[in-house]
Order: structure tokens, then C-alpha cells, then sequence
């Protein structure tokens, strides 16, 4: 792999998203990225944003930061404070996908 300051961005997110460890720290933090993204967008600070929830600021640090997952109450409060929605998926493993399920 060629250093950091020879290679773009698309070509090193490539080239970890083939490491699984990688792939699984991503998405634990994924949820909170998405609310850190939506917060900014519309302008709020975390202690903004804590307020409308009815949480800590600290609390949203924690989130944004991918250091606490919140129940799905806490989930949907925080989608209502940014006028958003939650979706849940259920996906099958990779291993599940490269069978060929009788075919």
C-alpha cells in the first residue's frame, strides 16, 4: 500500500473497507456520524440538540463520537429533534450471501 499523502481518499476508504476490522468499527460509529451530520446541517450544537431531546450534552458527545449506542427511544427522540427517520435493517451475513441456496 502506498503512503497516505500519494493515495486519495476514495483509493484508502478502498482499501479499508476490505479489512474487516475496519468494516465493523465503521459501522459502530455510522449512527452517530449520521446525527453529528444532521445536527450541523440544520445548524444545532450538541447542547441544542440535547436540550430538544431532553438528554445531556454529554450524552450527545458520547453518540456522535460512537462511545454509547442509544436504545431505539432515545433514537427516535433525537430523530424527531432533527425532523428525520430511523431505519432498520436486516441483513444477512456475507457468508449467508455467497451460498448458493440450492441453485
Amino acid at each position: 500500500m502506498s503512503p497516505i499523502s500519494e493515495t486519495s481518499f476514495e483509493g484508502w476508504q478502498s482499501e479499508q473497507s476490505k479489512d474487516p476490522e475496519y468494516v465493523a468499527a465503521a459501522a459502530e460509529v455510522e449512527p452517530g456520524y449520521q446525527i453529528a451530520r444532521l445536527r450541523i446541517q440544520q445548524g444545532l450544537s450538541q447542547a441544542q440538540l440535547a436540550e430538544k431531546v431532553g438528554i445531556r450534552q454529554s450524552s450527545i458527545t458520547k453518540i456522535e463520537r460512537g462511545n454509547y449506542v442509544p436504545g431505539l427511544t432515545i433514537l427516535r427522540r433525537i430523530a424527531e429533534a432533527l425532523d428525520a427517520r430511523i431505519e432498520v435493517k436486516v441483513v444477512p451475513n456475507d457468508a449467508f450471501q455467497s451460498c448458493n441456496l440450492g441453485r
